[in-house]
């Protein structure tokens, strides 16, 4: 018989894929692929543009070639598509399905489908409803899955300031991406050091309290290095702006995919 999994094993689990997938992003924006070559600004920009004109598709026809395209686009890039089954859409595809199963049989029309066990009909117009729901919702979430797989997330961050993003949005990003995972590697340590001092497994009662203790402790130390990380920043210069060495340069690659996103969201929107 398989042993059951503790709450605390499967949060550490948990943190361990995080920094996985973390770390093989990174692996991911050094690849020599498509996406990897254009200047981050020009990236965000179609990227942007792209998800206006999935947002805005009125046809599942022309909605579905945009999905095909970034899954091309994916491959180009050097990038699994397991790496996208299992990050992107299998998660995408069972929360987004969950909010359009209801509109099969809520949304009036002509009836295609009669459920045997309940009775409700599943109608044309709802069928199409939750396609769209599903299908608007793979195809923004890959193309920001690609702009993230394919950026390093600091030259994200200055391509949004360069864009006109408020300093205090781009400060708070940066700072809750390092955030995060500092408070992964605390979590991870505070939970290696209680399994080496347990000898006999907690009840589950018990595993639920120690689990809230952590997550406290994790709180408390989180305020305390947020003013020791201020304090360190302004002594080192730090007057509201984050500067990188890195410099952009747009080139006519650059330009030419610029170009083609905004025709491709042009005739999104304008097709009916």
């Amino acid at each position: 018989m398989k042993p059951r999994r503790g709450l605390l094993a499967g949060l550490a689990r948990h943190f361990v894929e995080e920094l996985a997938a973390s770390l093989e992003a990174e692996q991911l924006a050094a690849r020599a692929g498509l996406l990897q070559a254009l200047d981050p600004r020009a990236k965000l920009l179609a990227i942007i543009l792209l998800i206006v004109g999935a947002s805005t598709a009125r046809l599942l026809l022309p909605l579905a070639g945009l999905f095909a395209l970034a899954v091309a686009v994916a491959l180009l890039s050097q990038i699994p598509l397991a790496s996208l089954v299992r990050r992107v859409w299998l998660a995408v595809a069972l929360f987004t399905g969950l909010i359009a199963l209801p509109a099969l049989v809520l949304v009036p029309g002509e009836v295609i489908l009669t459920l045997p066990w309940c009775g409700l009909g599943v109608s044309h117009q709802g069928l199409r409803s939750a396609a769209f729901l599903v299908g608007r919702g793979e195809t923004c979430v890959t193309l920001v899955s690609l702009l993230v797989m394919t950026t390093p997330w600091q030259q994200v961050l200055k391509a949004m300031r360069s864009l006109g993003v408020p300093v205090v949005v781009v400060a708070m990003l940066g700072m809750t991406q390092r955030y995060i995972f500092l408070l992964v590697q605390l979590a991870l340590q505070m939970f290696e050091a209680r399994r080496s001092r347990v000898i006999i497994a907690p009840d589950a009662a018990a595993t639920r309290r120690m689990a809230l203790a952590m997550l406290g402790v994790l709180l408390g130390k989180s305020l305390q290095l947020a003013g020791e990380v201020h304090q360190a920043m302004l002594a080192r210069g730090y007057r509201g702006e984050v500067c990188l060495l890195d410099e952009f340069q747009m080139r006519w690659c650059d330009w030419l995919v610029l170009l083609l996103a905004s025709a491709i969201c042009v005739v999104m929107v304008l097709l009916k």
